[in-house]
């Protein structure tokens, strides 16, 4: 995501804003992996704090915008972040069987999930459901950091008002 080692993206930003040696967080970590581990962390719980935020102040009562909720949220949270699914559930980090990170991601997937089991009111569908949703948000987040939609727009609410607009359209489509 812009940076030469995409997962660290938000350290090396953070480093950069701050002020500090790009080698400064590795003196509190004793491997890449480790700070990848702990920012994987730290940014699923970030991300679940912030969707039951915004699933708190869903008064729909629809599970369907509720998970378009969830999508605008998500795309959001990149923005800022510069981290999302693909470091919270980083294929390279889940051979660890490290249980907080295991709990961090799972902290997330407890949210969403039960929103795709009132859509579709069947695991495999719900699961199928989440996959096509996540797809949907992340590809629009990376969409605004890239840059790709910027003669249309720039607004980070745009691509979440778009994530959201699928997400609503799938779940509407599986809904039972």
């Amino acid at each position: 995501m812009a940076s030469p080692i995409p997962l660290l993206a938000p350290v090396i930003a953070t480093t950069r804003r701050t002020g500090v040696s790009a080698a400064a967080p590795y003196r509190h970590f004793p491997t890449r992996q480790a700070l990848l581990k702990a920012t994987a962390i730290r940014a699923a719980e970030l991300l679940a704090a912030e969707l039951r935020d915004a699933l708190a102040r869903d008064t729909s009562g629809d599970p369907c915008e509720a998970l378009a909720v969830t999508a605008g949220v998500y795309v959001r949270f990149v923005a800022r972040h510069h981290a999302g699914f693909d470091l919270i559930f980083a294929d390279q980090l889940q051979h660890l069987g490290d249980p907080d990170l295991d709990a961090a991601g799972r902290a997330v997937m407890d949210i969403l999930m039960p929103l795709a089991m009132d859509v579709t009111r069947d695991a495999q569908a719900a699961i199928t459901l989440l996959e096509k949703h996540v797809a949907a948000a992340h590809g629009y987040a990376v969409l605004h950091l890239s840059g790709f939609l910027r003669r249309r727009t720039t607004e980070v609410d745009d691509f979440a008002a778009g994530a959201a607009e699928v997400s609503r359209t799938l779940a509407v489509a599986e809904r039972r």
